[in-house]
């Protein structure tokens, strides 16, 4: 594989990981007995200049699972109404399957070995992940089972900012507060946020793999 080729390739950038940013929003802290109730992912994109950008996002309303708890005030916060009788909810084991499926096909196409999840305080989304797996017995699951990338880690050493809303203001993203602690809207700026910060450092990893030869 040529240089350039290293440099644009997917699987090359990110040592045969595709990141896919997550985001869930949940009835709670507990990932073993607070419900899951929305997930979105968003595979990302690598050009042939080698810039990163978010790819189509995948979003589903979860059913909270049989006995699950569900704290007020999350739902105060989210603007969720987990029984809302027009929420199109799927059970978990049903959005995972959906998901999965769609980020085995991404990693496939990008020549990748698995997925890496990205997020905003990265644990505690990959928590839930893992619980809903454990619980539901999904096979197939393309995420690693600990690593992350994580835009808070991130955002606080580009921006000195560890807040998702700050950074993204503090990176001169669109931010609406409104749409905020929706899956989807997370995860999509989530995306922004982590494209931005990686495409700053091309330069810097293209003279490393130029470097190893």
């Amino acid at each position: 594989m040529t240089e350039e080729k290293k440099t644009s390739s997917m699987a090359s950038r990110f040592r045969g990981f595709l990141p896919v940013v997550v985001d869930v929003e949940t009835g709670g802290f507990n990932c073993q007995t607070d419900a899951l109730l929305e997930i979105a992912a968003v595979p990302l994109k690598l050009d042939d200049e080698g810039i990163l950008s978010p790819g189509e996002s995948v979003r589903f309303h979860v059913a909270p699972f049989e006995g699950s708890n569900i704290e007020q005030a999350a739902l105060e916060i989210t603007g969720i109404d987990p029984h809302h009788p027009l929420r199109p909810a799927l059970d978990e084991k049903d959005a995972l399957t959906r998901i999965f499926r769609e980020i085995r096909r991404e990693v496939k196409e990008t020549g990748c070995t698995r997925a890496i999840l990205v997020g905003h305080n990265a644990s505690f989304d990959l928590s839930f992940l893992n619980a809903a797996v454990n619980r539901t017995q999904v096979k197939r699951n393309p995420f690693h089972p600990f690593s992350t990338f994580d835009t808070a880690t991130l955002g606080g050493v580009a921006f000195g900012q560890t807040v998702l809303a700050r950074a993204i203001d503090a990176a001169g993203i669109e931010w609406d507060s409104k749409q905020a602690h929706s899956a989807a809207y997370d995860a999509e700026r989530t995306a922004d946020l982590f494209c931005m910060i990686v495409n700053q450092f091309r330069d810097i990893y293209r003279q490393s793999v130029a470097t190893k030869g």
